[in-house]
């Protein structure tokens, strides 16, 4: 339950930044320019200060952790500022919201067990290389619209390589994300969800149509299912688990 507020109120509060960062480029960008401070729908002032509103209750929750948690939870702050300025100067922002987006990983492990473990890095590794497949499919929407607001992207940088860039991504994704499960000593319905979160990636470079919009969307949302087949494939191995023991 902590973590599900902790996760939601700070990914709100890194969406505030975000958009309070990039207010004049949103503007330039068919698909932003109706976001509530790029439009003038609210002000910046309103929306600092719902941020900091979110970040209050972040603080809140991740007090209840044990001190190394705490500090693992603070060192996170730095990715969460620096992400919405990173497209002013890198194409690979999506590589740095993959740090900042999966810091949880470390943060979970850290809150049970007072310390990190290579599953744990291994887990965030997977994520980070998951945030670049699906974050580069979501800036394939605007790669057009942010080569004239001179914003960077995956999208951009890669061009005519994508797809085998996506194989790349999701691939290495898999192999982090179940060689963590391996050595986390997860039983075989680990596998089984890991297979099919496998199969759903593959669908999705299949399919893609890099340069059709709505396509790209579709295929960013279908990452839901993906992550809800990982975490199936986890929650059937620790059932898994208490069953035979």
């Amino acid at each position: 339950v902590l973590f599900g507020v902790g996760a939601i109120t700070m990914r709100g509060a890194g969406c505030c930044l975000n958009d309070i960062a990039d207010r004049n480029y949103d503007s330039l960008v068919a698909r932003t320019k109706d976001r509530p401070i790029a439009s003038g729908t609210i002000s910046i002032k309103q929306g600092f200060s719902f941020m900091v509103l979110l970040c209050a209750i972040g603080l809140i929750v991740l007090l209840q952790f044990n001190p190394f948690a705490i500090m693992l939870g603070i060192a996170s702050l730095f990715l969460i500022f620096i992400y919405p300025f990173s497209k002013r100067f890198t194409y690979w922002p999506q590589f740095i919201l993959g740090l900042a987006f999966n810091w949880g990983a470390l943060l979970g492990w850290a809150a049970i067990h007072g310390e990190l473990q290579t599953p744990a890095i291994l887990l965030y590794i997977g994520g980070i290389a998951w945030t670049l497949s699906y974050d580069t499919i979501y800036a394939l929407q605007d790669k057009h619209d942010d080569a004239i607001a001179g914003i960077k992207s995956t999208a951009l940088l890669l061009g005519n390589n994508i797809r085998i860039w996506l194989y790349v991504f999701f691939g290495s994704a898999i192999f982090f994300l179940g060689f963590s499960g391996w050595l986390a000593e997860l039983e075989w319905p680990f596998y089984v969800g890991l297979f099919c979160t496998g199969v759903q990636a593959i669908w999705q470079v299949v399919q893609i149509k890099p340069s059709d919009p709505p396509d790209c969307l579709s295929k960013f949302k279908s990452n839901r299912l993906f992550g809800w087949l990982f975490l199936g494939g986890i929650i059937a191995s620790q059932l898994y688990q208490v069953h035979i023991a």
